[in-house]
């Protein structure tokens, strides 16, 4: 099993491990997954994802390869309807000519002709190997999967704590810009010398940022922010709480909530260049989509408890008794609950002083019909039976977009 240039600071730290994406990763640390959940709502949290794929697309094509493989259009992608530009990035899925994803993506151009792109563990290869095949001769790849290691802080205290760490580089900073490099020629470098790119993106739905920076200067950089978010109660974070929260936030996991079926009828169709009741640009997959009248639907659920069921097609999901689909993803956010009928969450204005929630299932289901916000449904799993509604928002008050 592989192993992220972190592997020895989490064992240390009491780390219970897992294996996602073919490495060996920590699932939660001695604080536990509901702290950890619940510091990056009310301070701030520290994860290590370093497992995740990296390269560079350049040349003079490599924008007309992106716009004709990418589901994003690269020409509207930014606020106010703005083409791309070097210093900003934009999500999206590599789709196949079946209208199927092969991954999510974020492409992140770095100057006119070079663009960064991450997608999910060990997906390089098969990413790469998608777009050779549809590359010009001009267009060359790099692979930087582990000479890079990537770590997340996030949380509502991640602003004061980046500021400590890269200095008066941590603001302003909209969200899904970034700057700096992972080069040693980067202009922004951590206070104990290394380079790195810092993006203000995350996969929690609150505020935070990325941090793309050499794989030999991880240890330095994940001891110097804990030591500089110590006093705002920073946390290292495991995997467990990175689902919870990316599920709350409504946010797909790949190959899971989005896989080998037609990319349409989702909560994500913001990643789909639609445009007057057609696409904006032609793109890999738009005929099959476009042919796809049959094709499922995907949905967000909130259910009443925190009582969760098993994922996969053996958990049913039931409307009126009618078998109509089964369960993508369930989890608990343990940061809600309802008070009176309304989901609030922890940290806010809203919640009562002693607001203290013991967490609302949450997740997404695959439907084979049509289905309004608010309808109840039933998700079985043998004895297991859990009920939930599907909805258009799980925690509210999200801060991912919150200026900085």
């Amino acid at each position: 099993m592989n192993q992220t240039p972190l592997y020895q600071r989490h064992d240390s730290a009491g780390a219970k491990w897992g294996e996602f994406g073919g490495f060996a990763m920590p699932l939660w640390y001695e604080a536990g997954l509901i702290r950890e959940h619940r510091a990056v709502l009310l301070a701030a949290g520290l994860f290590d994802t370093s497992h995740m794929s990296m390269f560079t697309i350049a040349g003079a094509s490599a924008r007309e390869l992106l716009q004709a493989t990418l589901t994003r259009d690269l020409e509207t992608a930014l606020p106010g309807k703005k083409p791309l530009c070097p210093g900003r990035a934009a999500y999206g899925f590599f789709l196949d000519e079946r209208g199927h994803v092969i991954d999510d993506v974020i492409v992140f151009q770095e100057v006119p002709d070079r663009y960064f792109v991450v997608v999910n563990a060990a997906m390089d290869g098969p990413v790469i190997a998608h777009l050779q095949a549809h590359a010009a001769a001009d267009v060359s790849f790099e692979i930087l999967t582990g000479t890079l290691a990537k770590l997340d802080l996030q949380g509502p205290k991640a602003g004061d704590i980046l500021e400590r760490v890269i200095g008066d580089q941590a603001r302003p900073f909209p969200a899904f810009s970034f700057r700096g490099h992972y080069g040693a020629s980067s202009t922004v470098k951590t206070r104990s010398g290394a380079p790195v790119l810092v993006s203000r993106s995350g996969y929690t739905g609150e505020f935070g940022f990325e941090l793309y920076l050499p794989a030999e200067h991880a240890t330095a950089v994940w001891d110097e922010i804990l030591a500089q978010g110590q006093d705002c109660g920073i946390l290292p974070c495991g995997l467990g709480a990175r689902d919870s929260l990316r599920a709350g936030a409504m946010l797909p996991l790949s190959h899971q909530d989005i896989g080998d079926w037609p990319c349409i009828r989702h909560p994500w169709e913001f990643a789909l260049p639609r445009a007057d009741g057609g696409w904006s640009k032609s793109f890999i997959g738009d005929r099959a989509l476009e042919q796809a009248s049959d094709a499922s639907y995907t949905y967000a659920f909130v259910g009443e408890n925190n009582r969760k069921v098993p994922v996969g097609r053996d958990t049913r999901v039931l409307l009126a008794d009618q078998d109509i689909g089964h369960v993508l993803t369930c989890v608990t956010d343990i940061s809600i609950e309802r008070v009176a009928g309304t989901i609030l969450r922890i940290g806010t204005e809203s919640a009562p002083a002693d607001f203290a929630p013991r967490g609302l299932a949450c997740g997404f289901v695959y439907l084979d019909q049509n289905v309004e916000p608010g309808t109840s449904l039933l998700l079985v799993n043998g004895r297991r039976r859990i009920q939930v509604t599907i909805a258009t928002t799980v925690r509210p008050g999200r801060t991912f977009r919150m200026r900085w």
